[in-house]
């Protein structure tokens, strides 16, 4: 069998060519938030969409989703029976409620018609785009983070709705598991115990209804920059776990690396991947503006492993912020070949206690199987797990032997779902709150593919090359090379079962 480290000759090719990331443009889509004042208390509807959808499942959101080609007017609205049909959004701009008076009529192009549908489709809310759209008030556009291809390019919408209306939202679509209206201050103490995972948008927005209301904060709801730390967007969808998407050269279809922040006073600093001064000078006014703004000071710099998507700008913020780096033995052991020392060895079954308003425990969980040296941290008040190339937002992850081990991988994968997290933060792509279907997913698509790769090597093709031909039938080109380290990995893994004969 072939000597390894193709991946990580891959990714110095890519490092050599800094290819900038290659991505899809955002999609145009729309939410509105439904709200009402209810014995002088002021109460927000949303919902939370089902577990089984592609993009946000499981969180916790208002009533939207993306543009479609008939709400541009490409084709008839499909309305319900009986309804008068109104002409195309495009062809009928329509101005929507500025609210203060100062900007003007913006004119929506599809976006009014979107809403309009997408409240009827989730809450069974019926308003005519003619007459009810200018009830609609324009409340702040929103791009979602580089976490993966799907991102979206979302404008919201307030729209009063008092419970004296003959029609009151529910749930009517299979996109949502449940609907019901909340006041602002308990949905944001529901996300402050971890009990339920949102989006930054949503956040800003009910913290700025509980704060001044819809009239008097609509500015601050137009202005998202104010969420931001310094030049990053504020992305923390569970307490005590920022996110920072920074471009590296990794493997595609990925274009960035996640670097997380742990911690809600004390601070550790995970993965500061990217190789490039740009990411860099704008990680570290993040940081700064994290520290200034709220005293979350970072204090050591943790990595999962030694890959070069995740180690990147570990020198540079080191000297920078003046921290320790901290890593497995195996990785302090690949890190000395390239000159990068590890000042403390974290060691499987070790808890650290991050200080804070209240005390930030992690669990550090040693899984080996994409690098030797492969760690996960567990925080346990919560249940989020950094789970760095153990799983992936989308595709799957890379065993390259002799680094990578098969055996090893699967043995991980159990471990960390017998660890019972309660949402997963990858190293690549968005993070997921159905962590057991996601560790279940990755074990039966590895098993369903060994048992390809055993069958194709019982009929008599012995050659990575040959199997990958009958076995990865589904990958591009480009993915050859990798694909057959893929076989090696799991060629091994059934040789050691005993497994393989002839």
């Amino acid at each position: 069998m072939a000597d390894g480290g193709l991946y990580e000759k891959v990714l110095a090719q890519i490092e050599a060519g800094d290819r900038p990331p290659e991505t899809r443009p955002p999609r145009s889509s729309a939410a509105v938030v439904i709200w009402r004042r209810r014995q002088g208390d002021l109460e927000v509807f949303w919902i939370k969409r089902a577990r089984t959808l592609q993009f946000m499942a499981g969180f916790h959101a208002f009533p939207g989703g993306g543009l479609s080609r008939r709400d541009r007017g490409g084709e008839e609205a499909a309305l319900p029976q009986g309804t008068e049909a109104a002409p195309p959004m495009a062809a009928m701009p329509v101005a929507v409620t500025d609210g203060v008076g100062d900007l003007g009529p913006i004119l929506c192009d599809g976006l009014v018609n979107c809403v309009l549908r997408e409240l009827h489709e989730e809450t069974g809310l019926l308003l005519s785009p003619r007459d009810d759209a200018q009830r609609l008030v324009y409340a702040g556009r929103w791009l979602t983070p580089p976490l993966g291809p799907l991102r979206f390019d979302n404008r919201f919408f307030l729209l009063e709705w008092s419970e004296d209306e003959p029609q009151q939202p529910r749930v009517t679509s299979s996109e949502a598991e449940h609907g019901e209206w909340i006041r602002p201050q308990e949905a944001l103490a529901l996300w402050h115990r971890g009990e339920i995972v949102t989006a930054p948008p949503i956040l800003k927005i009910l913290q700025v209804l509980l704060e001044e209301g819809p009239e008097k904060g609509l500015a601050r709801l137009r202005e998202p920059l104010e969420a931001n730390l310094g030049p990053h967007r504020r992305v923390e969808f569970r307490p005590g776990v920022l996110l920072f998407p920074l471009r590296t050269p990794t493997l595609p279809p990925a274009a960035y690396t996640n670097c997380y922040v742990l911690g809600t006073g004390e601070a550790v600093l995970v993965d500061p991947g990217s190789p490039y001064e740009p990411e860099i000078d704008r990680l570290h006014q993040a940081l700064q503006a994290l520290e200034s703004r709220e005293g979350r000071k970072i204090t050591a710099i943790w990595l999962t492993h030694h890959h070069p998507d995740h180690i990147g700008g570990v020198e540079k913020l080191r000297h920078r912020l003046g921290v320790p780096v901290c890593a497995h033995d195996h990785t302090a052991e690949r890190l000395q070949e390239i000159d990068i020392p590890v000042d403390n060895r974290l060691s499987d079954g070790q808890k650290v206690v991050l200080a804070g308003a209240t005390d930030f425990p992690i669990r550090i969980v040693h899984t080996p199987g994409h690098a030797r040296g492969h760690l996960c941290f567990l925080e346990e008040t919560h249940g989020s797990m950094l789970v760095g190339d153990l799983v992936a937002g989308f595709g799957t992850i890379v065993i390259d032997p002799p680094e990578g081990n098969m055996g090893d991988y699967l043995s991980s994968l159990q471990r960390v779902r017998q660890s019972e997290p309660r949402a997963l933060f990858p190293s690549h792509g968005p993070m997921t709150v159905n962590a057991a279907v996601k560790i279940d997913e990755y074990l039966q698509h590895r098993l369903w593919r060994e048992e390809r790769i055993l069958n194709a090597w019982l009929s008599g093709a012995r050659e990575p090359a040959k199997l990958r031909a009958r076995v990865y039938d589904d990958v591009p080109p480009i993915a050859h090379p990798l694909a057959e380290r893929q076989i090696v990995a799991h060629l091994e893994h059934l040789d050691a079962a005993g497994r393989l004969e002839g």
